[in-house]
């Protein structure tokens, strides 16, 4: 698998350097110079979950791993479903939350766990990361007591819930969990100056666990595979997804899979607020504004880095642009399409809400909607109780956790502060 960083083509990388470097020159994204097409994708869906993934991820990556160890990998990471439930006769929710910290992350986490364990060999490495939510719960409990990887997560301090927060915060070992006086794009900031930052980079071997590193993305294209699989030959004629759309890392894996042959016809960008995307695809100006708390706080984000990726794929002419829309939903409608799924029988968080509110939006008669359910309800308990008003029970691993003491440091939003801390922790 060769990979271009968008930014700098000079700048290539096989599969494993990407994994192992997370950014390229110049905070680079890195992306493949080639995506390939499955001949039979009806074979394809025909086979088991596991199966598929592991050819899935062979046709991306291409022999630089050996499949029997792309198969062990895939094994270990993907233990969990990722079923389809009915929500209406044309609409079904794709339920990403059944793995270990109960959010769509844990596929991207643990495949890229995994595959640094296989790719470092034992060599140090340190995962700095940032999350809106869900990524550090997943990239924690993923690379939990591995043995030379230490894991440093940046989170907004009081902008992300208790209940996600305590997923990786209680950990303590090899995890080490900051808590920044800012918001999410000011993390990611913050993560990208110390990737620019040799001293750093090179010092303690830096590595990007974020949506940005190409082993999460490419195990997130699984997964739509899985989805499309448990639908009839009938329903997969005219299928839109609606994808809950934050750092758009998930809507990138998703046009992934159009590409590699997966029939779907439309995608839809749907977000909160912080609606840089969906301005963006009606007037052609990337305008992107303050970053804006909203109900559903892994979204909120304002700059999503995944977007040049969405962009090179349509600019390299793998996709039309046609085949993506945008949506916004703010909080009053987020609520609205919350209660909504409740009196259908489904219980839902505010990010799935969002995707279902704008999948009704757009679906066309005769079409079948596949909105994607990104975290467990119980993740945003307060939230969904004030909204419904109606308790919701928490599934072991948030009982578990709840009352656990969090190791957070607090530091201000400055990178001379971080740079310290980093080099006091793990120097």
């Amino acid at each position: 698998m060769e990979l271009v960083n968008l930014k700098d083509a000079s700048d290539k990388a096989s599969f494993a350097e990407a994994v192992k470097k997370g950014l390229g020159k110049n905070q680079g994204l890195f992306f493949p110079t080639n995506l390939a097409k499955f001949d039979d994708i009806d074979a394809i869906l025909a086979l088991p979950f596991v199966e598929r993934s592991v050819e899935i991820l062979t046709k991306l990556i291409g022999d630089e791993l050996p499949k029997a160890t792309i198969a062990g990998i895939v094994e270990r990471a993907f233990a969990f479903p990722a079923p389809l439930t009915k929500v209406t006769d044309n609409i079904y929710s794709l339920e990403l939350y059944h793995g270990p910290t109960l959010a769509f992350k844990d596929f991207g986490g643990r495949f890229m766990a995994q595959c640094l364990a296989e790719i470092a060999k034992g060599e140090k490495i340190t995962i700095l990361t940032a999350t809106s939510g869900d990524t550090g719960a997943a990239v924690a409990h993923a690379f939990h007591g591995m043995d030379n990887i230490d894991v440093v997560i940046l989170f907004p301090k009081g902008k992300i819930s208790l209940l996600q927060e305590k997923l990786f915060t209680t950990l303590g070992d090899n995890i080490h969990t900051v808590a920044i006086d800012a918001d999410f794009d000011a993390c990611q900031q913050l993560v990208k100056s110390a990737f620019d930052d040799q001293e750093v980079r090179v010092g303690l071997h830096l590595n990007s666990a974020n949506s940005i590193n190409i082993s999460r993305l490419v195990a997130q294209v699984c997964y739509y595979f899985e989805a499309v699989a448990q639908l009839s030959s009938k329903e997969r004629e005219d299928l839109v997804i609606s994808v809950p759309s934050g750092n758009f890392g998930n809507l990138t894996a998703g046009m992934i899979a159009k590409v590699m042959g997966l029939p779907i016809k439309h995608f839809i960008a749907a977000t909160n607020l912080n609606d840089t995307v969906p301005r963006y695809l009606k007037t052609g100006e990337w305008a992107p504004k303050a970053t804006i708390a909203t109900l559903s706080n892994a979204m909120d984000v304002s700059q999503p880095n995944n977007w040049p990726r969405i962009e090179a794929i349509i600019e390299q002419g793998y996709l039309d642009k046609s085949v993506l829309s945008g949506d916004t939903i703010d909080e009053e409608y987020t609520q609205v399409a919350m209660r909504q799924l409740a009196q259908l029988g489904y219980v839902s968080e505010p990010h799935a809400a969002i995707a279902y509110k704008a999948l009704v939006r757009q679906l066309e008669p005769g079409q079948t909607g596949i909105f994607l359910g990104t975290a467990h309800p119980a993740k945003f308990r307060e939230t969904v109780e004030n909204v419904l008003g109606q308790p919701i029970s928490l599934p072991q691993a948030l009982a578990e956790c709840a009352s656990k003491e969090a190791y957070s440091v607090d530091l201000p939003n400055d990178y001379a502060a971080l740079k310290a801390h980093l080099f006091s922790l793990l120097g």
